[in-house]
């Protein structure tokens, strides 16, 4: 009988997603930030995938921004591989830090910079395959952008195709994770 190599892949991305959680509570303790939870359901090739990500830096899906402009918009860009609108972020390079991923995401996927004022959700994302799970955080900055800020794509992954501008109160039905951001929206209204 041979033992499944997934099982010690999962067991290794936990240990390192706890690592990436705790550092970021740590980091924000003073933050007012959302803990939503996510059960992602894939394939053993994804779940493969996706605990190998966590196991390196323990986060499954990166880091993201949620970006406000005004007070009543928010920043999305439409990622081609999912067919959704999504917050701008993606996966952590190397040694890079959470926050330093986020802002060359930012940069990458909408030709802008913001002014980050902390953490807006630490998104747990359980992962689920055949029997085997793991799970990692998803860290989601909050940051503000200047109203003149000009979007222009420049993903070097080539998956986004367009930034834009939504007021919250008319986000896409197609925006992933929506019900968390009108949640973290209602949380934090006028700030």
């Amino acid at each position: 009988m041979t033992v499944d190599d997934l099982w010690f892949l999962a067991d290794e991305a936990r240990q390192r997603a706890e690592q990436a959680y705790h550092r970021l509570r740590r980091s924000h303790a003073d933050a007012d930030y959302l803990e939503p939870v996510h059960t992602r359901r894939v394939s053993r090739p994804r779940f493969r995938t996706l605990a190998s990500r966590v196991k390196s830096t323990g986060t499954p899906y990166g880091v993201h921004t949620v970006v406000r402009r005004r007070d009543d918009e928010i920043l999305l860009v439409r990622h081609e591989g999912v067919d959704l609108w999504v917050l701008p972020g993606g996966g952590v390079d190397g040694d890079e830090g959470f926050t330093e991923a986020a802002r060359r995401e930012l940069a990458e996927e909408a030709g802008i910079t913001a002014d980050y004022g902390g953490l807006a959700m630490a998104t747990r994302v359980d992962i689920r395959c055949d029997g085997h799970q793991t799970w990692g955080v998803m860290p989601v900055y909050r940051a503000r952008a200047d109203e003149a800020a000009e979007l222009s794509v420049n993903d070097p992954d080539e998956e986004i195709s367009a930034a834009r501008w939504f007021r919250v109160s008319e986000l896409p039905a197609d925006t992933r994770d929506r019900d968390d951001l009108l949640s973290w929206y209602d949380h934090v209204a006028g700030d």
